[in-house]
């Protein structure tokens, strides 16, 4: 059983990798894919081993939550989450404002009245500084140390990890300091200073960080909340001849409904009464109403723009078309493709290797400069810990998926899996099946006075078929025609389709070892079709395409389904993961490149040189803008020119 799950309370790419690895190790599941962005877990699974609610106590145990109860509404969780964070940042920020004027503005100096030496004025500035960032920690970064603390439990780390340690150090650092550091540091020449200004500025940014992050994500989901958006709330339920408003959860199969003019059709069925006329281009991509009659189907989500009718409920909740759609592009964007999954294996070894790296940044500085560069091997340990995020790193392919999926969706391209979207920028060679997928029988014969008309009058090109061709031929894409016909049939359409490379008189293995043959050649090949014919090609092309007025068999063999005619899409399909794919590489290189400059930056690599450091309040800004732009990057594929 293949099941999409939200899951709430992930932050990072070690996140999502934890989540994924404890779900995978779970007696029961066969697989499961984790989506940052998405925050949704694609696990198949066997019910007869395992539940739900195990798979959400077990990926509890570890910090997160797993959301399965149907009275439980994701969104909703997000949404008062989002709220709760603003709410942190707001208050965190109070706090930053407060412990840096004080810093900056309170120079206490000592004083004595009546020969009594009156309390220490550092130590007082210095104690309203701690009160002030500890309750920040417990206010603010509480959930830090909590869930630091879990995944240590679980021989894991994740972001929190390194948020936990580097605010903690500089924390217990700064107390100490505060008590003991005159006795302890002035002796050996070490200046006694307090960083409890850093420990609450990390904590500002990356909570700051966070909230843009959670923002953005938030649009790269927007083509999952149109199309949820196209299912009506109510139906108009018929009753021996009464009509009453109801929910429409509470439709059944051979309910009778009236559907209005202006309204969206509740769920499929057929027309029972009345001859309207339906905006479809929802499913089909065809701008142009098409008209109803007595016995023709409907879909859910689509629009009545004339006429009343009744009609006739046959799939209702997640067995109508558009349930399926949204399913399938949920589905799609949770899938990873080949390159994330090498993205998350370093994720997962990411963490402890930046702990390391702090660890020999401290004793290198202590080796290098004795006892007295303590402080400053502690300033440069605590940098690395907040700069090296993963979050980065994690989201730069899944955002550019998603993003890439949701705009797919949108252009009535339903894309199956990340793989497909990632391989469609490759493919240099479209075979393609002919009868119904470029030609369709011609309107005007009649069938029912026999079928012995000659070829030219049996079919008819599909609308934009020539243009659909030339445009992929111009792109470097060469087109092979494939038919069961005689060849000067064969010939005949693949002359009108602007085809010069047709094969005739052929049977569904003869597809198959023709795309076998090209990939032998080197080629990456996408197959088009739209009969069980096709399947067998389908199944063995890099990526394979359907129509999706074809059969179920090519639909479910397909990697990719074009909702309607227009065949023009393949070569948006194909434009559009090219860009994407370009949008992933920016990403990885910003991502990789950051982590490569800053580290040794933050690590003092420089300071030897010119004295310049990234201190740990400007490490945990540029940790916050890296993962920001690495989204904001993939959101501009929403706006990128496909046509």
């Amino acid at each position: 059983m293949i099941q999409t799950f939200p899951v709430v309370g992930m932050m990072c790419a070690a996140c999502s990798a934890n989540v994924e690895r404890k779900l995978a190790s779970l007696d029961g599941i066969r697989s499961a894919s984790v989506s940052l962005p998405g925050r949704t877990a694609l696990v198949d699974y066997d019910p007869n081993v395992i539940t739900p609610s195990e798979m959400q106590r077990q990926v509890a145990a570890i910090g997160y939550d797993l959301v399965i109860e149907s009275d439980r509404n994701s969104d909703d969780i997000e949404r008062q989450a989002f709220i709760a964070l603003r709410r942190r940042v707001w208050m965190s920020w109070g706090f930053a404002i407060a412990v840096m004027a004080l810093s900056m503005l309170w120079h206490p100096s000592a004083s004595a009245s009546d020969g009594a030496v009156q309390a220490n004025p550092s130590l007082v500035k210095n104690l309203t500084l701690m009160i002030l960032s500890l309750t920040d920690i417990l206010l603010c970064g509480r959930q830090f140390f909590v869930t630091a603390w879990r995944q240590l439990m679980h021989r894991s780390a994740n972001m929190d990890t390194l948020v936990a340690l580097s605010t903690g150090i500089a924390f217990i650092f700064s107390v100490f300091n505060t008590f003991w550091g005159e006795a302890v540091w002035t002796p050996r020449g070490i200046e006694n200073n307090v960083w409890y200004d850093a420990s609450v500025m990390i904590t500002a940014f990356v909570l700051t960080g966070r909230l843009l992050e959670e923002k953005a994500k938030g649009s790269t989901a927007s083509a999952i909340r149109a199309l949820m958006g196209l299912a009506p709330k109510t139906a108009h339920l018929v009753t021996d001849g009464t009509t009453t408003d109801v929910p429409i959860a509470t439709i059944q199969p051979r309910d009778i409904l009236e559907v209005r003019a202006g309204e969206k059709v509740p769920v499929d069925g057929i027309v029972k009464s009345g001859e309207p006329y339906i905006d479809e281009s929802m499913i089909s991509g065809e701008p142009v109403p098409v008209s109803k009659a007595k016995g023709d189907t409907v879909l859910s989500g689509t629009i009545v723009k004339q006429g009343t009718f009744t009609m006739k409920a046959r799939q209702v909740g997640d067995k109508t078309v558009l349930a399926a759609i949204i399913r399938m592009v949920q589905q799609a964007q949770a899938s990873k493709a080949p390159v994330q999954r090498t993205v998350d294996k370093v994720a997962l070894v990411f963490v402890p290797a930046v702990v390391g790296i702090s660890l020999i940044t401290f004793f290198l500085w202590l080796l290098i400069g004795g006892t007295a560069a303590l402080p400053h091997a502690l300033l440069s340990a605590v940098s690395v810990l907040v700069i090296a995020c993963p979050c980065a790193m994690g989201l730069a392919t899944p955002t550019a998926l998603m993003v890439g999926i949701g705009r797919a969706a949108e252009n009535g391209i339903l894309i199956k899996d990340a793989t497909a979207l990632e391989q469609l920028h490759r493919v240099d060679t479209l075979v393609t099946d002919k009868t119904g997928t470029l030609t369709i029988p011609n309107p005007d014969v009649d069938f029912t006075q026999g079928s012995d008309l000659p070829y030219e009058q049996r079919e008819t090109l599909k609308p934009n078929a020539r243009e659909a061709v030339e445009s992929l031929e111009k792109n470097g894409i060469e087109v092979i025609m494939t038919s069961g016909d005689r060849d000067d049939a064969a010939r005949y359409w693949a002359s009108k389709a602007g085809i010069g490379n047709y094969r005739s008189q052929v049977m569904p293995q003869d597809k198959e070892d023709l795309v076998r043959e090209l990939q032998s050649q080197g080629r990456t090949v996408a197959m088009l079709g739209d009969g069980i014919n096709d399947s067998q090609a389908l199944a063995a092309a890099d990526v394979s395409i359907a129509i999706g007025r074809g059969t179920d068999i090519a639909m479910e063999v397909a990697q990719v389904t074009l909702m309607g005619d227009d065949l023009r899409h393949i070569g948006t399909a194909i434009r559009l993961s090219r860009r994407t794919v370009t949008t992933v590489r920016q990403n990885l290189f910003w991502a990789f490149i950051y982590n490569t400059i800053c580290i040794p930056l933050a690590a003092g690599a420089l300071y030897g040189v010119n004295q310049f450091q990234i201190t740990p309040m400007w490490a945990a800004a540029l940790m916050a803008f890296s993962s920001v732009s690495v989204v904001l990057n993939s959101l501009r594929l929403k706006k990128a020119n496909i046509k």
